[in-house]
């Protein structure tokens, strides 16, 4: 049984799905086609269409994330801005 999480990222034949927001019932996800460039379209399915894309989907580590996105998902220091 999978757990869905909030800012989960899933590689899926050449795209990326990440979970943008999730509740009980309907999943808001954004499809990528490069995590460095952010650039993608949001889809709101429910969470068993979500769950049936995920059949052979891959669900990637924070760090396959991080490396394939460069900065993405690090927190931004105060100072550097």
């Amino acid at each position: 049984m999978m757990k869905l999480e909030q800012g989960q990222v899933w590689k899926q034949g050449a795209d990326y799905l990440r979970i943008v927001d999730w509740s009980r019932m309907e999943i808001v996800y954004k499809t990528m086609k490069d995590l460095s460039t952010r650039v993608g379209t949001q889809h709101r399915v429910t969470k068993k269409e979500f769950c049936r894309m995920l059949k052979d989907a891959k669900l990637l580590t924070p760090e396959e994330v991080t490396e394939l996105s460069g900065d993405y998902g690090k927190e931004v220091d105060k100072d550097e801005e």
